[in-house]
């Protein structure tokens, strides 16, 4: 997004006061408001001609001839990046975080939906979660379950939960006491191994010492191949009907095109696919969402961790109109939380 150039301090503080304003209230802005209800120390007269400044760099629209001036996404960025003062936290939302987190399952994906739901009532707008990138699971084990001498079915089982799955068929007879003997051969050699550092030349390494044919290597194999492929991490989302609450979505065709989208997963992840890898928070407003349908949407993005290896994404998604100060404290603080607690948890 360009800009009309730089603003002096006048302009900037009114352009802050704009958005202020707006995200309060969701109504435009117009230059009496300003003069009455903040302390700007010039005329009416003077607001007016300087916000009709930032209208013509770009950084506010007057979405009525006759209505106040609203923030475009150039303004919003603009407060975003220069012009905010960082929020904290407040203690209450802090306890309220441990507290619901402790008590949460000890699986991973139950953590994660737990969260969700959390942080999509504290926000009052739709949360999501990426779950950990797949790339960082660690091999756990290997279940060969039999269940007919010719049938059976393979499962991969990482830190994270289980990964994939496969059913094989063999050309020969075999016995669980064979799977079993060829799965603590797999487990033994692999358990605690990066799943992305597990070659299938080792696999049938360990299927030839086992005694074990190439369907059985095979079936193992395309397991482990199929864990690894799954390179989209899994996304929980919560909050959607937030979304109807606010005044920005009162347009119902508008809000059921928003929502078509925003529930299928892929989308919620290509939002934020492009900062997988980040250690710091992000924002993406409006357009900058790649998507004219979201056009009216923005997202605060804050990475989490579980161990040293994996990073997951924590989002909310909101109007533009969406208080970026406490959003994104809300979501760091949440963040930190859940890297805390899944730090204590084995998970299964």
């Amino acid at each position: 997004m360009k800009t009309g150039g730089p603003l002096d301090e006048r302009k900037a503080y009114i352009l802050a006061t704009v958005v202020y304003e707006y995200i309060a209230t969701a109504e435009p802005v117009g230059s009496q408001t300003l003069t009455e209800k903040y302390d700007l120390g010039v005329s009416s007269a003077t607001v007016r001609s300087e916000m009709a400044g930032l209208e013509a760099g770009g950084y506010l629209v007057q979405p009525h001839t006759s209505a106040g001036r609203i923030p475009s996404d150039i303004g919003y960025r603009t407060y975003v990046d220069q012009l905010m003062k960082p929020e904290q936290l407040g203690e209450g939302d802090r306890r309220r975080i441990r507290e619901e987190l402790h008590d949460a399952s000890r699986e991973l994906d139950e953590i994660i939906e737990h969260t969700t739901r959390l942080l999509g009532r504290l926000s009052n707008n739709l949360a999501f979660v990426t779950k950990p990138q797949a790339d960082a699971h660690v091999f756990k084990h290997v279940q060969l379950i039999w269940l007919t001498p010719r049938t059976g079915v393979a499962i991969v089982v990482t830190s994270f939960g289980v990964a994939a799955q496969s059913l094989f068929e063999l050309g020969t007879d075999v016995t669980l006491d064979e799977l079993t003997r060829f799965s603590n051969a797999l487990n033994a050699r692999l358990a605690g191994r990066l799943l992305r550092d597990v070659p299938d030349a080792e696999v049938a390494a360990v299927a030839a010492e086992a005694g074990m044919g190439d369907d059985l290597r095979g079936a193992v194999a395309n397991a482990l191949r199929n864990a690894r492929s799954n390179e989209q991490p899994g996304v929980a989302a919560s909050g959607t009907q937030n979304l109807l609450d606010q005044p920005e979505f009162h347009d119902v065709r508008k809000l059921r095109s928003i929502l078509r989208i925003v529930e299928e997963q892929k989308t919620l992840y290509d939002l934020v696919a492009d900062t997988m890898d980040a250690e710091t928070p992000s924002v993406k407003i409006g357009r900058e969402l790649g998507n004219d349908e979201l056009a009216d949407l923005s997202v605060v993005t804050v990475p989490y961790r579980v161990g040293p290896n994996a990073i997951g994404m924590l989002s909310i998604l909101g109007p533009r109109r969406m208080p970026y100060g406490r959003l994104l404290a809300l979501a760091a603080g949440t963040a930190d939380t859940l890297s805390e607690r899944l730090s204590d948890v084995e998970i299964k």
